[in-house]
Order: C-alpha cells, then structure tokens, then sequence
C-alpha cells in the first residue's frame, strides 16, 4: 500500500500519502484523433451516424478537431429507425454475443480509451467500461425470460453534458442497446472522442448498421432539436442541472452533485489537521474561463466574510482560469456554497454535535446523488443511511460503483434510475401497449396563462333539504371540507341533459392544505398499508350498488359494465393490499468484497390528475399503488380508516389545479393524463417525477390485471437507495 508493503493502513492515515503512480502516454489517443478524418472515409463506417456541428476541442494541448459528414441530424434519425429494425429484430442471444464481443475488443483498445480521457480530463477506466458490457450482456440474454411483458422503446437518445463521465454515458447507452433499442449519443466535449472510438468499436463487435449513432455539438440545442424528432421514443439525460432543465424547456417535453463535508466537533481538529496534510503541494485546478474564476473569487470571499476560514494547498494566483483546492472550513448551512452547488475545487466543511443535526443539514440540500458516511458504530451509520434523503450510501468508504447497483436521483439530482434491473425499466415498455411512433408534434402553449383563467364557479343554495341535488365535499387531512373559495362546480350526466351534483371548485389554498397535512402522516409500516387498503377493499364492497349506480348516470355506461368496474376496484385494492410487503429491495451480487443493500423508498407525496376513462377503476389503481409504496396522495378528481392526510381528494379546474401542484415544493412526484407540455417546462424547478400518459384512448387497459401492468405502476412510486458496506 502507498508504495510500500511493510506499511500499516494506521500509518498510512497518518502520514496520509498517495499510492504509487505510473507515468501516461497520449501518443496512442493522438494517433487515433488525427486519423479520424480517414476513418470516417471508410465503408466500413457507414454504420455510424458520425455528425459535428463545431469542433471537438482537444484540452490538453489546444488542438481542435474536426469530424465532418454530411446529412445533418435528420439523416442520423432515420438511420436509428432502421438500425432499431435490424438491432430488436436480433434474438437475446445474438444481442447478448455482440456486447460480450466488445469486451475482448474492449482489451485491444484500453490503452487508447484511459489516454482519450486523461485528454479531455474526464478519467475513466476501461475496465469499469468492460464491467458494465459484461453486466448488460448478460441481461440482454434474459430480458425476454426475467423481463417478459416487456419489450425495447424503439430510439433512444442519450445526451450527456460536459461535466458527465464516460462511465456515466455508458451506463445509460449499454442498458439501452442490452434492451434491444437502437441509441442517439449527444456527448459533451469531455466525452466526445472517446464516445467516438468507442462506437468505432462497436462496428468490428458486428452491431448492425444504425443501432449506434454518435452526434457531437456545442450545446444542448442540438440535443433539443433531435429530441424534437417524431422518430425518438425516450431522451435520458446525465449532467449538469441547468443544461437538463434548458434540455426540458426546449423539448418541453438531471445528475448533479452539490459537494459538502460535515464534521463532528468532537474530532474537528484532527480531521482538519489531515486535510491540511493530505493538500500538501495539490495543483491548481484549471477552470472553464475566467469568468467561472470570478465566480470562485466571490463564493469564497462571501463564505470568509461569514466566518470561513480557508484550507488551501496554495496560495491561488493573482488572475487566470486556475485555482487551487479549497475547504472552507466553518461554513454556515445556509451559506449559497452549501445551498447550491460551489463552483471549483471549493469543499464548505460544516459541524454537527449529534447525526441528527448532521442529517437534517444534510437533507436541507436541493440535491440528492450520494453520501459517504464515517462511523466505527454500524448501527448508527445503517440509521444515517435510512434517513438521508439521497440515492447511494457508502459507510466508511467513498464513489464506489457498480452496474448491479440501483441509484436513483432525488431531489434536484434527476429522476431517472441507473443501474441494477430497475434502471432497465427506463428502456422498455408494456408488450401491449402501443408502440409511441410516429410521436405527435408538440403543441404551443404560452405556459404563462396556462391555468389561470377563473373557472365558472356557482354558489349552490343548500338550504333546500328536499333537494335531489347532492352537495359534495372536498376530503383533505381526513376530513370531508368545503373549497376554500366556496364555490362548486355542476356535475353533469354523460348525455348533459341532466344535473347529478354540485363538487367543490378547489384551487391553490386548497392544495396547500393537503399539502401540509400529508406532510405530518407518520411513515406507516407495509403492515399498517396493507390493512388501510384491505378497509378501503370492504368499503367500497359494501357500497357497491352506489357505486355502480353513480357510474351508470355519471358515465354512460351499461350496468353491466359498471358492475364489472366496481368488481375489478375492489380486486385490485385487494391486490395493491398483498403487494405492500411483497415488492422490495435486498442484497446485491457485487464483484468485489462487501456489501450492498438495494432498498425502494417513497418518493413523498404525489400529486395525482386522473384521466377521464375507467374513474373508479383508474383512480383505485393509482391510489392503491401510491398507498402500498408508502406515499402520501393528493387527488384531483369518501373514505375507510386511511390515517388523516395521507390521502386527499380535491375537485375543480383541472388546469389551475395542475398548476399549483406543479409549483408546490414539497410534491415529489406528478403523475397526470393529457397534454403534458406545462409540466414538463415547469417540473425542473423544484425537480419532480413526472408520469405521463397523453391519451387514455383504450377502454380495457385499465382491467389489466398482468403483473408487468401493476410494476410498472409500483416503480413509478418509488425511488432506489443503495447502501455500501466494505469488509476490507
């Protein structure tokens, strides 16, 4: 260890010195860069959609160059759609054998690979390249046995900005390929050359012509503007914040870390004494610019003038895009470095006296990637890792990885899910459902005045007892309530010829409300869910002719058909009841020594717009999913024994009620049938789990009672934590 094996890992945490390094060479990666023009010359490249736009920039040495070819990205498109052809039309087998062909080829080619990314500064390893192809052969040899109901999306791009890794590219591209999709890159400049050779490589691994398309460019307009093809079914995203959030307002249709280390005070000193050591003569970090340079010079002015004292390795120079690695020791949690993420080699270091105090802080942060935990008391660290409000956990260790691992984004970090057999789910879809080509072109939408118009609302005289009319009330913290406002809206049959009932005109105050009275229910075990939704199960079964003679004037439909609703609700709230403590994470089959825990948690509280088809049957489905998951629910459409504000149900304008949930912080997730435009635009800020459906045109979809029909809606629920626990 460090260079010398009569050392104890003791005296090495003392003196704090680096392991031995072994000195690089780039002349391979350059010899590969300069060629690339005579590559792409070649027939044998005609399987690769290689586009450039501007010019991949070459860091290291300031050489710039260029990959041109003509057709522009609508030619890379249609060669996807027919590479999807070729590509899904292969069995797993033959799919499973092309990417475990690329790991041999991998091989030949890693010396090549580590030098393109020392280049462009974005280090990875090709062996955790070659762990994931061996990962994901292996699951494209499965899918149709261990996935079935499920099948590929058809295109998928991936775009990546310049912050992103290629481990981090990859890990979406080979899941994607593994599930028998063709695959768009959009790389970031970090990336780009190595992408590049990598898809060359993929070429002599026999990958038909078109599955693979690499497409380099400047910005996130690019991206945008493939993502606005008819021809893509999916864009997953992996970077910076702000580049996802202009990528979904331009598509309108995220990994982020904010770094920060917490102290306990009880080992302050220490712990600052060996940080001071182990910076000892680090290099300055180059920046992107200088302006990126005024911005460090201004957080760490900001954070000395609030009491920050300063941890650096030198002292930084007098001007230049560089600065040297900086702890700013002292920091105060609502400092703007703590809060959002501090640009540079800027670490804010903070106290805590007990690990409660050290969570909260911890959870007060709009991002959500990873945590590293440092405890000799397991007990507690497991504890910790429980309550932080983050995707990946390592206990005494840190960025250890592995494609077997689930990670979900929380928070400002994204919504998607990467690795283990959930982030397959991201790649697939329902056997039965419909295939989303060719998608419908966006529609225009000034998001400003989207939902703001006043409903027509009435005041209803209820003085009248003898009224047929029936006066509904709005039912939030567990109790049956009137709208804020006062107002109700009618409620015609389904031939509008007759006025069944006045509903309450809910709005902003109302969905605040629910809010904070879902944010007091106690986390209930999968115990207590599953006995709330077997209560709601005999309810509604002991209303079942009021249910089904609401269904037939409200709806239309025959008594027949509203008898078989009402059979199929109280089936499936039994069915949601059984899943509560049946679905659930557990140990995972890691390649090195250890163990990692995969746990499912609730995404909070969810926000849910139904769609109009199947009301009572779309709305137990739903609500029975976001129950059984361990959410709270907030409904815009009465009860059992569920616990007060875990569920609550509010009427009204569609459109001005989706606009307040979409803006309330506290809802995590939204899940919403229709045109879903304004959501997309608006879900980046806070970031939200968005599902959505834009028709509900078949009438028996929701009487599927397949289990690959009632996971996808239990995945949509949650979202994944892994826990890293090292033996050695």
């Amino acid at each position: 260890m460090a260079g010398s094996t009569n050392k104890t890992v003791h005296e090495i945490f003392q003196s704090m010195e680096y392991g031995p390094t072994t000195s690089s060479s780039t002349a391979t990666a350059q010899a590969w860069l300069d060629n690339i023009p005579t590559l792409l010359a070649c027939s044998s490249m005609e399987s690769l959609s290689f586009q450039q736009t501007d010019r991949l920039a070459h860091w290291c040495s300031s050489v710039y160059y260029s990959v041109c070819r003509g057709g522009g990205y609508l030619q890379c498109a249609s060669s996807s759609v027919n590479g999807f052809k070729s590509w899904s039309g292969l069995n797993c087998q033959q799919r499973a054998k092309v990417l475990l062909r690329l790991v041999g080829i991998l091989g030949q080619h890693a010396s090549c690979v580590s030098e393109l990314c020392e280049l462009c500064e974005a280090p990875c390893s090709p062996s955790s390249v070659a762990r994931l192809l061996q990962y994901y052969s292996s699951w494209a040899q499965l899918r149709d046995t261990l996935l079935s109901g499920w099948t590929s999306l058809g295109v998928v791009e991936v775009v990546s900005s310049s912050e992103c890794s290629l481990y981090s590219l990859m890990s979406k591209v080979l899941p994607a390929l593994a599930m028998g999709n063709s695959v768009i890159i959009v790389p970031g400049h970090s990336t780009s050359p190595a992408a590049l050779l990598l898809a060359q490589l993929f070429v002599g691994a026999g990958l038909p012509a078109g599955a693979l398309n690499v497409l380099t460019g400047s910005d996130m307009s690019l991206a945008a503007q493939v993502a606005q093809n008819p021809s893509i079914s999916y864009v997953t995203y992996s970077g910076n914040k702000q580049d996802g959030v202009n990528l979904c307002k331009a598509t309108a249709g995220l990994g982020f870390l904010s770094q920060f280390l917490q102290v306990s005070e009880s080992v302050l000193n220490n712990v600052v004494s060996r940080l001071k050591l182990r910076m000892t003569g680090m290099k300055s970090i180059p920046l992107a610019d200088e302006g990126k340079r005024a911005l460090v010079d201004a957080v760490v002015q900001e954070s000395h003038q609030q009491g920050a004292t300063l941890i650096q390795s030198s002292e930084p120079a007098p001007s230049g895009a560089q600065y040297p690695p900086t702890v700013l020791c002292g920091t105060a949690p609502s400092s703007p470095c703590v809060v959002s993420s501090a640009p540079g080699p800027l670490l804010p270091l903070m106290t805590f006296r007990a690990n409660t105090e050290a969570v909260t802080v911890g959870n007060h942060s709009p991002h959500g990637m990873a945590a590293s935990i440092w405890t000799e008391d397991l007990t507690l660290a497991l504890e910790t890792a429980k309550s932080l409000c983050v995707g990946c956990v390592w206990v005494n260790s840190h960025s250890f990885s592995d494609p077997c691992m689930p990670v979900s984004g929380h928070k400002d970090s994204g919504t998607c899910t990467d690795g283990g057999q959930e982030g397959l789910y991201h790649f697939l879809r329902l056997s039965s459902s419909k295939l989303p080509l060719p998608r419908a072109s966006p529609v225009s939408l000034n998001y400003a005045k989207f939902g703001v118009a006043a409903p027509t609302t009435i005041i209803p005289d209820d003085s009248d007892s003898t009224s047929a009319i029936k006066f509904y009330q709005q039912f939030v913290g567990g109790k049956s309530c009137k709208s804020v406002s006062g107002g109700s809206v009618a409620v015609q049959s389904a031939d509008g010829t007759k006025l069944l009932a006045y509903c309450p005109d809910g709005g902003r105050k109302d969905v605040r409300n629910a809010v904070e009275a879902a944010t007091k229910v106690d986390e209930k075990k999968s115990v207590a869910r599953s006995q709330s939704l077997y209560s709601l199960a005999k309810s509604l079964e002991s209303k079942k002719k009021d249910f089904v003679s609401s269904l037939n004037m409200q709806t239309g439909v025959s008594a027949e058909s509203a008898d078989s609703e009402v059979e199929l609700s109280i089936a499936r709230l039994n069915d949601w009841a059984a899943f509560c403590d049946k679905m659930h994470g557990g140990t995972l089959p890691v390649p090195h020594s250890g163990s990692a825990l995969s746990v499912p948690d609730p995404l909070g509280v969810i926000g849910i717009i139904l769609p109009d088809k199947s009301p009572l049957l779309s709305t137990v489905t739903l609500l029975g999913a976001a129950i059984a998951t361990g959410n709270a629910v907030i409904m815009v459409l009465q009860s059992s024994d569920l616990p007060p504000g875990l569920v609550s149900i509010i009427t009204g304008s569609k459109d001005l009620l989706t606009v307040a949930l979409a803006n309330h912080s506290v809802i995590k997730g939204i899940w919403y049938w229709g045109t879903a435009e304004y959501l997309q635009d608006t879900c980046t800020n806070p970031m939200k789990t968005l599902v959505s459906v834009k028709n509900d045109d078949e009438d028996n979809e929701w009487a599927r009672c397949d289990l690959p029909f009632l996971e996808q809606k239990w995945r949509s629920a949650v979202q994944w934590k892994t826990v890293w626990l090292p033996t050695a």
